[in-house]
């Protein structure tokens, strides 16, 4: 497999630290609000990643923090903890959003079929860890304490801005306009690695630390649940664009001056779900929900499937438009699908020599950095091959272990939804006819069909077989 290292800015063959062994790190929400289909677009990406190793024979240890602390409204360091926020909004606790939008979170990703990770994390379950590595760096000289806060010192490194050549709008400054700039950094760079009361006099959340009472910053809480949980050395570490700077900026910088050695081997970034008017956000715009969408009368997975029609490194803009368009391609997907189990012969057997192919071009498309648009390619191809339907079924639900767009499912429902619409006299007749015109008894089934008329239904002989519906 080959896959884009943002880190290096090329498309390198994957080899993980240990042979056979993924250990896969996910920046999870900041559970103050629902997660927007913009957010929910990396989590769709990255679980296809997940599926795809394992899919490849790797064995993969997939790790999720959870942020229930920490996270400020300015990525600066400066601005209330955004999980605050939400607690002033709703009049709850902190830890009340917490649950209450940690849950959301995860019913979202069930309707899209992205697994849950093996090992979710909530950042307030691990205040020991950070004190322990926020302490060691405090004695190797990468930290500093200014103002009541801790702070990493980024002059200390020989390079800090290792996402050097992004665009500027991908790259969301640390220090934005109209932010007060914090007075207690020696760099403008330097971020916060732990909260004390001096700044934040009405934070719920706090403990003990040798520093004071306080709380983390957001950085230090990914670094240390990865290392917790997966070691020092990490194969892929994952989230969205913007999260590239400053936040996994600041992470590469706290762990190796921590562990003293290369921590992460690859980056994988997932590029904006934009709207008409720019990157989606909870602050502008219609927010745009999976709950909204299916209020619209969209199928979450027609979601999955309007993101994995596009590359995970372009921006995809959203619309409703684009995505009926996606509605009507899964629909007509998932119908010829019905019509294959329909058409199955009961003696057919999988055809192992078209099976390996089929297997071998998807899993080619998606050696290709997860190029998921040409994964979908080959799905149709197949739906075209001239091979029996049995060997169709079976690769569909073989690649479908990588997409988890429920094609299977989804195909089954509609078959059971249209017999169930179907008078059973019109069944019996549409037998008979079938037996009449397999005789070449063409006056009975012409007969049979005007029958099968008078009750409302048309009958349509097609090259997927036949066909009934309403008139």
């Amino acid at each position: 497999m080959n896959i884009y290292n943002t880190l290096t800015h090329k498309i390198e063959k994957f080899v993980p630290n240990e042979p056979g062994k993924v250990s896969m790190y996910t920046c999870g929400p900041t559970v103050y609000h629902y997660a927007h289909i913009g957010n929910l677009r990396s989590y769709i990406m990255e679980d296809v990643l997940e599926k795809y190793l394992r899919y490849d024979g790797y064995d993969v240890k997939r790790v999720m923090n959870i942020t229930d602390v920490g996270h400020l409204t300015s990525d600066g360091d400066t601005g209330d903890d955004k999980m605050l926020k939400g607690a002033k909004r709703e009049h709850k606790t902190v830890m009340e959003i917490a649950k209450f939008y940690t849950d959301a979170f995860f019913e979202d990703c069930k309707k899209l079929n992205i697994k849950r990770p093996d090992v979710v994390e909530p950042a307030t379950g691990c205040i020991s860890d950070f004190i322990k590595v926020i302490s060691a760096l405090m004695d190797k000289g990468y930290a500093y304490e200014a103002g009541g806060n801790i702070y990493f010192d980024t002059s200390k490194l020989k390079e800090y801005y290792v996402f050097h050549n992004f665009n500027e709008e991908d790259l969301e400054v640390g220090v934005r306009e109209g932010v007060e700039e914090d007075t207690n950094k020696r760099n403008k760079a330097d971020f916060v690695l732990w909260f004390t009361k001096s700044k934040f006099d009405d934070q719920e959340l706090k403990w003990d630390s040798p520093w004071g009472v306080g709380y983390p910053g957001w950085h230090i809480e990914c670094s240390c649940i990865s290392m917790k949980h997966l070691g020092e050395r990490l194969d892929i570490h994952c989230g969205g664009i913007d999260n590239a700077f400053p936040h996994h900026t600041n992470e590469i910088a706290q762990s190796e001056a921590y562990l003293g050695h290369k921590w992460c081997n690859y980056w994988f970034h997932i590029l904006h779900l934009n709207t008409n008017s720019g990157k989606m956000s909870k602050s502008k715009g219609e927010f745009l929900t999976v709950s909204l969408l299916e209020s619209k009368g969209y199928d979450p997975l027609v979601y999955r499937f309007f993101c994995l029609q596009s590359h995970y490194r372009k921006s995809l803009v959203f619309t409703y438009e684009n995505l009926d368009n996606a509605k009507t391609a899964y629909n007509k997907l998932t119908a010829r699908i019905a019509q294959l189990m329909a058409d199955k012969k009961p003696d057919e057997v999988v055809e192992l020599e078209d099976f390996e192919k089929f297997k071998g071009s998807f899993k080619a498309a998606l050696d290709d950095d997860i190029n998921t648009s040409n994964a979908i390619t080959v799905l149709y191809d197949v739906l075209k091959a001239d091979t029996n339907n049995e060997t169709k079924l079976a690769l569909i639900e073989d690649f479908d272990k990588v997409l988890s767009l429920g094609l299977i499912e989804a195909a089954k429902k509609l078959s059971a939804d249209g017999e169930e619409d179907i008078p059973e006299e019109v069944k019996v007749l549409v037998e008979e006819r079938k037996a009449a015109r397999k005789a070449k008894d063409f006056a009975k089934a012409d007969e049979l069909r005007d029958k099968i008329g008078e009750l409302g239904y048309i009958v349509e002989e097609t090259r997927q077989g036949t066909k009934i519906k309403k008139k």
